[in-house]
């Protein structure tokens, strides 16, 4: 058979400095699945950008050969005409890139976006397009997609962008999709949704997937061949089947070992003791009003959180999981005093064990100021949440400058014993963010919310965008902080394997409510609900013997009005959050 791509002695550099990618091989079959797997840095991307050729400006193909094979024509990417080539691009080939805010215009509505490509590529009509265009946009798990249409994307959640990004990089059946780390931003029942969804187009059109991916899970769910990657050069490939049952190379089997995933047993925990709870959220409500766009039709009334009833007990980990749009952050927004909650919600924070609660929402201004030291926040992205043109030192000693803590050499050797304290080392302060990889990105983000000794962080998404290895150390890192200072943590994640990790107590979100809560012990092991049956079904786990249940996905994923009698409710009915056992609530009509 001849293949659909090949990649032949692929060697890629940067100005004069030596090779980042060196001697690449392999091929990919039409309707196979090929995974690039290897941590940040190893070349995955660049390899990938260089078979469209959208590498940066100072970057060089020194050698190898990448050639399509279509329509019994075989095409040499690397000595295509520019012209040519944007023939190739989008239509031929398409691309999911893993960040989806810098690939979509912020000044055009995500529908036109991607009609665009049936535009220049298929000739469509503007109805023609936007009629696939919102067809895609249902298959890809987009809730309402005429919404999602008319939507510009800052108002779109980070996993709708990557469903919109998705959906434009398969509009057109492409011969080849090339997928950087197309799900790192889902969460696992639309990642499980979205991979069904790839499989079923690969069928229908005899597509070829390159899939980036860190994820050992999706690997062994979606791949026929994997090439594993390490500095720039390919340490192991082969079929995926042998190839994960036994694999040769020692970095291979060191990316195995760090995977996360569900313990394959549990031990049933007690509930948690709540009489020192630092945070409480009591019925605490968020709606938002988003505008029509027109005259003739009244605004759209957003429930992004209802009724939320939360204790976080001192120094323990309470985890909210749930799907994008669920209302994850704005829930942890609510708790930091960043958003208002509706009237009749009331969040109490308790600084001291012995104290009297505050009212985060009804503070005074030395009350707030006290209570922005005690609880900081670690984002999801943290090359966003550090400024570019501020030096490591500036961005840690900001917040004591702030509060006017310290003298300057004061808040310097803080900030040098934070950096230690992460991992990293005290030279590192004059560095800018950009000199990092993602996984110290992401330490010197913990450091800095750390500088102000907090008692309480609330995580958001903290390991989603980092690979296995580096993920493992930043949760290892986590705990141990946790335990050594007394911490309280608020976990915001969609990764059931990381929440089974290092959570004390698990609560599950979807539209807007808390429908199952327990100790991951009782969560994971003796699931009622059936969201969280397909939450759990649908995490990837690095053995090819147990794939993804999609129908069990499909079942607790999809609409809550198809759900079985006892947990059915919809915009006007909403059963209440009941306690099956000890510790163990479920919304479900009793």
């Amino acid at each position: 058979m001849t293949p659909l791509l090949s990649v032949e002695n692929l060697s890629v550099g940067f100005g004069k400095d030596e090779a980042i990618v060196r001697d690449v091989n392999f091929s990919l079959n039409p309707g196979e699945t090929l995974a690039l797997v290897g941590e940040s840095g190893s070349g995955k991307t660049v390899t990938c950008r260089a078979i469209l050729r959208i590498l940066p400006r100072n970057a060089q193909i020194r050698s190898g050969t990448i050639t399509l094979h279509r329509d019994g024509q075989s095409l040499n990417l690397t000595s295509l005409g520019e012209r040519q080539l944007r023939d190739v691009r989008g239509n031929q080939v398409s691309m999911i890139f893993q960040e989806p805010m810098r690939s979509l215009s912020p000044l055009h509505r995500i529908g036109n976006q991607v009609s665009e490509v049936l535009w220049l590529h298929r000739d469509a009509s503007e109805s023609n397009a936007k009629r696939q265009v919102l067809d895609t946009f249902e298959r890809v798990g987009f809730p309402d997609p005429e919404r999602a249409y008319r939507s510009y994307p800052f108002e779109l959640s980070g996993g709708m962008r990557q469903r919109a990004m998705i959906a434009m990089a398969m509009v057109a059946k492409p011969d080849l999709l090339i997928a950087d780390e197309p799900t790192t931003a889902l969460d696992v029942t639309t990642q499980a949704q979205v991979l069904g969804l790839i499989k079923d187009l690969q069928r229908e059109t005899g597509m070829g997937l390159i899939l980036v991916t860190h994820d050992l899970g999706v690997v062994a769910n979606t791949a026929e061949q994997v090439v594993v990657m390490h500095r720039g050069r390919v340490m192991e490939s082969g079929p995926a089947e042998p190839l994960l049952r036994s694999p040769a190379h020692p970095y291979t089997k060191q990316l195995f070992n760090a995977a996360p995933s569900i313990p394959a047993e549990a031990k049933p925990a007690p509930p948690l003791q709540e009489d020192d709870l630092i945070l409480q959220m009591k019925g605490v409500s968020k709606t938002y009003s988003m505008r029509s766009g027109s005259a003739w039709r009244s605004d759209t009334l957003i429930h992004a959180c209802r009724g939320i009833d939360l204790n976080l007990p001192r120094g323990k980990t309470l985890a909210i999981v749930g799907e994008s749009g669920s209302g994850k952050t704005t829930a942890a927004r609510i708790a930091l005093g960043a958003e208002a909650p509706d009237p009749g919600g009331q969040v109490l924070f308790r600084p001291d064990p012995n104290g009297a609660p505050i009212t985060v929402h009804d503070m005074t201004r030395a009350q707030r100021t006290a209570f922005q030291r005690a609880a900081q926040m670690v984002f999801q992205d943290p090359y966003s949440s550090l400024s570019p043109r501020m030096r490591v030192l500036d961005a840690l000693t900001e917040p004591l400058e702030i509060h006017g803590i310290g003298t300057r050499s004061e808040r310097r050797e803080r900030a040098a014993a934070m950096l230690q304290q992460v991992g990293l080392s005290g030279d590192m302060l004059q560095r800018y963010p950009h000199a990092f990889s993602g996984g110290q990105r992401q330490r010197l983000s913990i450091a800095r919310a750390m500088m102000l000794n907090p008692s309480l962080i609330v995580c958001d998404e903290p390991t989603s965008a980092l690979d296995v290895s580096v993920q493992e150390q930043i949760l290892t890192l986590l705990e141990d902080i946790r335990d050594r200072m007394n911490l309280s943590y608020l976990f915001i994640s969609h990764d059931l394997a990381v929440v089974a990790r290092i959570a004390d107590e698990v609560a599950v979100m979807r539209q807007g409510l808390v429908v199952e809560q327990a100790p991951p012990g009782t969560l994971f092991y003796n699931p009622k609900h059936p969201y969280t049956k397909a939450l759990i079904a649908a995490q990837p786990t690095p053995d090819i013997d147990r794939p993804i249940d999609l129908r069990l996905v499909a079942l607790g994923a999809g609409s809550p009005e198809s759900w079985p009698d006892a947990f059915r409710f919809s915009q006007t009915v909403v059963p209440s959050l009941t306690e099956l056992e000890p510790g163990h609530k479920v919304r479900c009509h009793v």
